[in-house]
This record gives C-alpha cells, sequence and structure tokens, in this order.
C-alpha cells in the first residue's frame, strides 16, 4: 500500500499542519470529554435508572474497557485502509451510541450503547495521533505538538466534571451524552476539509486471537474489580475469577510471542525505557481517574455539594494539565523525559497526600488550615502530575516504532492510559462507594493512598530514565529501536530507511536509549 502521507506530510504548509493538528486534537478533546463527563452524573445517573451505587462504575468502565482493548487493532486497520476512512468511522460511531446512551431506557441497554461509544473512540486516539505524526516528519515540530496534544486531552479529561455538572444543572443526565453530537458534526466538516489521507506502507495483518483475549482480560480484571466486594474477595467465584484471569493471561502472552505480526509485540518490552514508559502511563491515569471519580462523588454524596460544584473543584486539575502539557513537550524536546517525568512524579505523589488529609477535616481546622483550599491545591497538583507525565511517555511509544505504523505506536500508548483509568474507576467506585445503593465508604484513605503509590511509581522510573539530552531527529525504530532484533539491522529485518515522510539521522542516539524516543 502506498503511503499517501509521506511525500503530502512533509509538502505541506505550516498553516495547513497546525490546522490537520487542531482537527485531531477536537477529536481527542471528545474522547477524553466521553471518559469523564459522566463522572459527576454517577450519582444523577443511579437515581434515574436505579443503578445499585457499587455498579455505577461500569457506566464509566464500559467505555474505558472497550476503549482500551480495541485501540491497537483500530490503530491497526487505520494503518491498512485509510486513515481518514477510520476516524470519520470512528467519529460517526460515538455520534451515534451517543444517542442510544442519551435515550437508554435501562441499565443494561447505557452500559452497551456506552461499550459501543468506546469502541468508536478506539478509532479516534491512535488514528488521530498516527495522522498528526505524518503531517509533521520534523521531530521538534512533533514534539511541540504533542505538546498540545497532551494539553487538550489533559484538558478534556479534567473538564469533563465541569462540562458535566453545567449540563446536570440546566437540563438531566441524557445531555451528558447528545451533548457529543453537534462536536461530532463539526469535526466531521473539519475532516473533509482539512485532513489527508494516508496508509501505512506495510499493511499489518490482524490478531483476531490475541484481540479476543486481550477485551476478555480488560473485562474480566475489571469485573473482579467492581464486583468483588459484593461477592466477597474470598468466594467461590471470585477465587475462579482469578483463575480464569491467570490462564488467560498466560494464553495471551505464549500466543502473541508464537506469532509474526502480534497484536502486542513482546519484543517492545525488552527496552527497560520503553516498558517503563508503558507502566508510567497506567500508573498516571489510574492515579487520575480514581481523584477524579472519588473527589467528585465523596464530594456530592458526603458534603451535599450541587454537580456542578463538586465539577468546580477539578478546574485547577485542568489548569495544571494545559498548562504544564505543553511545557513538558518542550521540555523533552531540549534536556530529555526524566525531568519532566520528576516533576509528574512529585506532584502526583504530593497531590494524592494533600488529598488524604482532606479525608480529615477537622484536624484541619483544628490546625487552622481550609479544607477547601487544600482540595483546590490537591486537585492542581494532579493536574501538573499528568501534565508533565503525557509528552515523555506519548514520545517513546511514538518513537519505538517506524512512522508507517505510526497508529500500532500511538495505539499502545493510549491503550496503557485507558487501561490505567479503567483500574482507577474500578477501584474507586470499589473503596468510594459501599455496598448499598448510594451508600459511600465512610473512608478513602487507602484510595488516596493508591494514588499516593501511583505518583511513587512515575518517580521511580524517572529516577531509572536514561537521561539522554534532546528529542533527536530520528524518528522510528527502522535502526533498531526497542522493537528491533539485535542481529538484524532494521525491526522488520530491513534496512532503515530514508524518505520525504521521515528524516533519518544515522548519526543520532537508538531510540531505545531515551526514554523520549
Amino acid at each position: 500500500m502506498t503511503e499517501k502521507t509521506g511525500a503530502a506530510g512533509g509538502g505541506l504548509s505550516a498553516r495547513r499542519r497546525w490546522a490537520v493538528l487542531g482537527v485531531c486534537a477536537l477529536a481527542l478533546f471528545l474522547v477524553g470529554l466521553d471518559t469523564t463527563i459522566v463522572t459527576v452524573g454517577l450519582p444523577e445517573i443511579g437515581r434515574g435508572l436505579g443503578i445499585e451505587g457499587h455498579r455505577l462504575a461500569w457506566v464509566v468502565d464500559a467505555y474505558t474497557v472497550v476503549f482500551a482493548g480495541l485501540l491497537i487493532s483500530s490503530g491497526a486497520l487505520a494503518d491498512r485502509f485509510g486513515r481518514r476512512r477510520v476516524f470519520r468511522t470512528g467519529l460517526i460511531t460515538v455520534a451515534a451510541a451517543s444517542l442510544a446512551c442519551a435515550a437508554a431506557p435501562a441499565p443494561g441497554i447505557l452500559v452497551a450503547a456506552r461499550a459501543v461509544q468506546g469502541a468508536g473512540a478506539s478509532m479516534l486516539s491512535p488514528v488521530a495521533l498516527a495522522i498528526v505524526v505524518n503531517a509533521m516528519p520534523d521531530p521538534r515540530e512533533r514534539a511541540s505538538a504533542i505538546g498540545v496534544w497532551g494539553a487538550v486531552f489533559g484538558l478534556s479529561m479534567a473538564v469533563g466534571p465541569v462540562a458535566g455538572g453545567a449540563l446536570l444543572a440546566l437540563l438531566d443526565w441524557r445531555a451528558l451524552f447528545w451533548i457529543n453530537v453537534p462536536v461530532v458534526l463539526v469535526a466531521l466538516l473539519l475532516v473533509a476539509a482539512v485532513v489527508p489521507e494516508s496508509r501505512g506502507r506495510r499493511a499489518r495483518r490482524l490478531d483476531p486471537v490475541g484481540q479476543v483475549l486481550l477485551v476478555l482480560i480488560l473485562v474480566l480484571g475489571v469485573a473482579l474489580l467492581i464486583e468483588g466486594r459484593r461477592l466477597g474477595w474470598g468466594s467461590p467465584w471470585a477465587i475462579l475469577g482469578y483463575g480464569a484471569l491467570v490462564a488467560l493471561s498466560a494464553a495471551f502472552v505464549l500466543g502473541e510471542a508464537r506469532r509474526r505480526e502480534p497484536l502486542i509485540e513482546p519484543s517492545l518490552f525488552r527496552s527497560p525505557q520503553f516498558a517503563g514508559a508503558v507502566l508510567a502511563a497506567v500508573a498516571v491515569f489510574l492515579a487520575f481517574s480514581m481523584t477524579l471519580l472519588m473527589s467528585t462523588a465523596l464530594l456530592q454524596e458526603t458534603q451535599g455539594w450541587s454537580p456542578l460544584d463538586a465539577g468546580a473543584v477539578i478546574l485547577p486539575m485542568a489548569l495544571g494539565a494545559t498548562v504544564c502539557a505543553p511545557l513538558s513537550g518542550a521540555l523533552v524536546g531540549r534536556i530529555g523525559p526524566r525531568p519532566p517525568l520528576l516533576i509528574a512524579g512529585s506532584a502526583l505523589t504530593a497531590g494524592g497526600v494533600l488529598f488524604l488529609l482532606t479525608t480529615r477535616p477537622t484536624a484541619l481546622l483544628a490546625l487552622g488550615q481550609d479544607p477547601s483550599a487544600l482540595l483546590l491545591l490537591s486537585s492542581l497538583l494532579v493536574g501538573i502530575g499528568v501534565g508533565f507525565a503525557n509528552a515523555p511517555i506519548t514520545s517513546t511509544a511514538v518513537g519505538a516504532l517506524s512512522s508507517d505504523r505510526a497508529g500500532v505506536a500511538g495505539g499502545i500508548a493510549s491503550t496503557a492510559r485507558q487501561v490505567g483509568t479503567a483500574i482507577g474507576i474500578a477501584l474507586a467506585g470499589t473503596l468510594v462507594v459501599g455496598p448499598a445503593a448510594g451508600g459511600v465508604a465512610p473512608s478513602t484513605v487507602a484510595g488516596w493512598i493508591v494514588v499516593i503509590a501511583s505518583g511513587a511509581v512515575v518517580l521511580l522510573i524517572a529516577v531509572g530514565a536514561d537521561g539522554g539530552a534532546a528529542v533527536s531527529t530520528r524518528v522510528g525504530a527502522g535502526d533498531g529501536g526497542p522493537g528491533a532484533d539485535p542481529g538484524r539491522p532494521g525491526s522488520a529485518g530491513q534496512p532503515a530507511r530514508t524518505d520525504a515522510a521521515v528524516a533519518v539521522d544515522p548519526r543520532a542516539p537508538r531510540p531505545g536509549q531515551e526514554l523520549a524516543r
């Protein structure tokens, strides 16, 4: 197959390249919004449809689990059949599923429609990133674009609860879903006007067995977290679920190791830097999603705040993520990934500690500290952590594979984020919401300890990261990235290429040697 953007990417004007980024960022904003906008509306949705408190997590995780499970295959489909075509299909699917969510008369229908919405969203995030990567062949310009990308994603994830609170104040919970439709219509018009079609140079084979196994693993793992408290963590059903999860995971790992073109290439994780970046993505978004759900749910259920007021607490998080993401992209381009990752880990850890202190408001008042001010500061710190983490994580995933497989690279990074989000939502639902409908657990200490631990994981990964200085002019894994076989000159047994889409500098560091690339 031809790479239409291989030549076009380098020939687009600066205005056109950044217009492409703007259109793709709009779709990314929609993806992030759909992940979090319902968070603040969960109590209203539960009352409207009679969903038991602890099972409300399915309303969020039905979306995130399917989203995470299909991301890599969607990227591969886009590389094969056309990125713009798959991108538009995803937008249409999200719009149709959003209307179904808004009209859902029963919990099962809502959860099923959310799953379809997640399938549509999986065609947006990695595919949009691949479109941007191909439109911007210069690595330094791409690093700046990824910074903007991270700002948009952080903004969407944090603005979701605020927008949700405003819609609930004006209308009802169904507005949380139909609001997507006008956004999709605008995006479709802009895609037709601005975004060029592109495909991967080499059609990647699909891995249906691996795909099914991955979705089953994610669904079962999240189900155990959400339902484990009700079933009993040591009950026969739970033990059976643990055994099935281990068996499915073993089958997935063994099967992927034997496939010529697996869904997830095990060889990518031979690089400690790449594996660390994936783990950091999971940790960051686990902490982020737990913070979103726990803070908004607890403020509404225990403090009696309105959805709009509870969502407003997230505004500092939006500010931190939006401002710090471009700064992080610039730092990665200039001095490498370690400093922004250190800042990210420190901010997440500090934010978790402060949130933990807010669970003791009486003690804070005795010390003359205002719990509300501490909530805002905690939210800001978590937003700063997410903002600084995104650029080095995304740059690693994109740099690990050659640009013709940018869809797969974006899929790996996005999958790690969504896995972290799904786990975080499931854990938060288990820790915050009690067995009784609408009940809230008396203590969220364990939840904030998980957030603190996630920040500590990012700190440890940053300390162990290679301190390679800047984003080089090297792109992809063509001459020996983390996905390469060291016994061969290229990651697929082919020599490195130089073409209009990818400017390769043979003197530059290998991408496995620095986390930024």
